[in-house]
This record gives C-alpha cells, sequence and structure tokens, in this order.
C-alpha cells in the first residue's frame, strides 16, 4: 500500500507490512499510548493487527459503508 509508513511513527519507517501489523497501537500517527491503554482496556487491542481485524470495528465499518 504506497504510503503506508506516512501512518505509522517515523520509528516503524523500514519495518514490514507484517512487523507494522504486530507494531503496539500507538505506532499509529495520531494514536496515544492513552488512548492505546484505553483500547487495550476495552477491547483487548494490543497491536496494529488486533485493532484492523477487532469484530466490533469491522462490524461498524461495514455498517458504514452500506449507508453510504
Amino acid at each position: 500500500m504506497p504510503g503506508i509508513n506516512e501512518k505509522f511513527d517515523k520509528a516503524f519507517a523500514d519495518k514490514s507490512i507484517a512487523e507494522l501489523a504486530d507494531a503496539p497501537v500507538d505506532a499509529l500517527n495520531g494514536v496515544s499510548p492513552g488512548d492505546a491503554e484505553k483500547l487495550k482496556a476495552a477491547f483487548n487491542i494490543k497491536s496494529v493487527r488486533d485493532l484492523g481485524t477487532n469484530k466490533f470495528f469491522l462490524w461498524a465499518q461495514a455498517v458504514a459503508k452500506l449507508a453510504d
């Protein structure tokens, strides 16, 4: 995906897609360590992969797409 590295903190610029998927959620630009803690507490989300595969987020995304 072109420009994917721009979505992550600079410390993750040289990482592979697999490494980005397993990176902590706060590696994403705009997600603070505090936000990451809240995601972990509420949904047990610890990694970017967890965030991208969380059933609640996927359901919400599907509803939003269908609404368009």
